[in-house]
């Protein structure tokens, strides 16, 4: 589980990525965090990488999952905590 964010988990730099962090970790999950405050060029790769405009973004097992909107619909679904479980018929 990786999630590219603004800032690093223990302080996110904007509340889209603490509400990420916030979903995570209330479920526990085991996961990586690249700043992609410190690194411009991570930045602009992943978003043209998952052709996905915004920041946060989470990938699950190399696959983008989604931005906040996206995990916090996930989440309210009960869809992210079987997707961290390794509930693996996530992807459609």
């Amino acid at each position: 589980v990786m999630l590219y964010m603004k800032g690093p988990p223990a302080a996110p730099q904007c509340g889209f990525s603490a509400t990420v962090v916030g979903a995570l970790k209330q479920h526990g999950a085991d996961f990586s965090s690249v700043n992609i405050l410190d690194y411009p060029e991570v930045r602009e790769g992943i978003k043209k990488y998952s052709q996905w405009p915004t920041i946060p973004q989470l990938y699950v097992d190399g696959e983008f999952v989604g931005g906040c909107d996206i995990i916090t619909s996930m989440d309210e679904s009960g869809e992210l905590k079987e997707l961290l479980d390794g509930g693996e018929e996530k992807k459609e």
